[in-house]
């Protein structure tokens, strides 16, 4: 019997991956990926150009049935009328647009924000790069035409849709679509109503432009040139939810670029404080998220400073007792999103002649970096959200060390999954739903538990210096 294979893409903030899967087992068939170009703002004809050779560097397309695209959630794609992009894109950490988003909280109100979208507006959000956008660069606001998301606009070019000129099916801005799970993170779309909120746009920018349909998690967007079915596609973290095969009850901390701290929950959340934004998810439930702005590149930072590679800076750290001697780590390196401090700076604290030593110095900042996340999955928690474990992933965790600190400093058991690119077999799982109308269930067979050690003094001294 011919095998039927779908592809998922990963088009994160670093790289595009693009994974072929075959549909009845899971097992990975091929692979590809190519690089990101740095920055806070990218020109998405890049990700256009590393889509493509990821794609090729997987052997293409041939005998793919359905493709989806995973995307960095909440970057603004400006389009004009003849579908070019007005601007580069303004990622999700981008904090310039954090004046931006307190002006929009002063003026609507933090209870009204979270109650008509689910979630209060910080620098991340695209209603905030939106209202930068109008006040700082009015000349490019006035050309817009369309405002999409990554994934939106990635899946638009893979449907053969494009600038003037480009070829194939032309600048069709109505036919620009996202899913529920990018939309819920624009501050402009309520997971609850299932609906824009028009004059919240209107109050972001000043008018509401061409927006993009919103798909259900089993819907087609259409189809390549060559008739590959595209699903909806999503947002990162709920494609590496569904990848994952996640459900009520489960918490995932994910460390890659960003952190992000989400569980699945039944119901819309709102949560006026701020802290935790209430997604939706990709399989039609809802996605409560923490997330920072500050995750695996800590380690990268102390591991550098500490003139060691990442297994070395773990082998440090597992040297050093829980508590790192008193010596804490406050994380902010790149300002931060959770709490809501784009200014900050990181800061050590404890530094005494016992404490300042390699083996505390590389402890402290897997505990600094694991004792942010552990609040924000307090913060779901005190929402009304059960999680009842905490799947560990990201390019982190397959760290040593940051497995074996995870079980000290959470108070729930711990399991690190086995699968490789989550967010590309999210994709691909959400393809293979909208192939066939079932959505497809992979098993992992390589997870593996990390033994409960909680030690309370972690988290403990870490809340002393907050």
């Amino acid at each position: 019997m011919p095998r039927t294979y779908v592809a998922g893409v990963d088009s994160s903030t670093q790289s595009c991956k693009v994974s072929v899967y075959d549909l009845a087992t899971g097992r990975t068939v091929r692979a590809g990926r190519a690089p990101h170009p740095p920055g806070t703002e990218v020109d998405p004809e890049a990700w256009w150009t590393a889509l493509r050779a990821a794609i090729a560097d997987a052997g293409g397309l041939d005998g793919v049935a359905a493709v989806s695209v995973a995307a960095q959630q909440h970057g603004l794609v400006a389009l004009d009328a003849e579908g070019n992009v007005v601007r580069d894109a303004l990622l999700w950490n981008d904090v310039r647009s954090a004046d931006a988003a307190s002006a929009l909280v002063a003026e609507i109100g933090a209870d009204e924000y979270a109650r008509r979208v689910g979630l209060v507006p910080v620098a991340s959000f695209t209603a905030a790069k939106l209202r930068w956008l109008r006040d700082h660069e009015p000349d490019r606001a006035a050309r817009v035409a369309a405002v999409a998301l990554p994934h939106d606009w990635l899946s638009w070019r893979l449907r053969g849709f494009g600038p003037a000129g480009s070829g194939g099916r032309g600048p069709v801005l109505e036919e620009l679509a996202t899913d529920r799970s990018d939309a819920s993170g624009t501050a402009y779309w309520s997971a609850a109503t299932g609906a824009y909120d028009a004059d919240l746009l209107r109050q972001a920018f000043g008018r509401v432009p061409v927006l993009p349909r919103v798909l259900g998690p089993a819907e087609r967007m259409g189809t390549t040139p060559d008739g590959v079915v595209i699903g909806a596609g999503l947002g990162d973290n709920a494609g590496g939810a569904l990848g994952l095969g996640v459900g009520p009850g489960d918490a995932v901390i994910s460390i890659g670029t960003s952190g992000t701290v989400f569980a699945v929950s039944e119901r819309a959340l709102s949560d006026p404080t701020g802290v935790v934004a209430g997604f939706a998810d990709g399989s039609g439930h809802h996605l409560p998220l923490v997330a920072t702005l500050n995750a695996a590149r800590v380690l990268d930072a102390v591991a550098g400073l500490l003139g060691v590679d990442h297994a070395g800076l773990a082998r440090l750290a597992l040297d050093a007792e829980p508590g790192s001697g008193g010596l804490v780590l406050q994380p902010y390196f790149e300002g931060e999103r959770t709490p809501n401090r784009p200014d900050a700076t990181a800061t050590l604290f404890g530094m005494t002649l016992t404490s300042t030593r390699r083996e505390s110095l590389a402890r402290a900042a897997v505990e600094g970096l694991l004792c942010g996340l552990a609040d924000g999955l307090d913060a779901i928690r005190r929402c009304g959200v059960p999680a009842r474990r905490v799947l560990l992933i990201g390019g982190a965790a397959r760290n040593a060390a940051v497995s074996a600190i995870s079980a000290q400093v959470l108070d729930l058991p711990v399991v690190v999954p086995g699968i490789e690119e989550a967010v590309a077999r999210g994709a691909a799982v959400q393809a293979g739903w909208a192939l066939t109308g079932e959505r497809p269930s992979w098993e992992d067979a390589s997870a593996r538990s990390v033994p409960a050690d909680h030690h309370p003094v972690i988290r403990e001294q870490y809340l002393a210096r907050a």
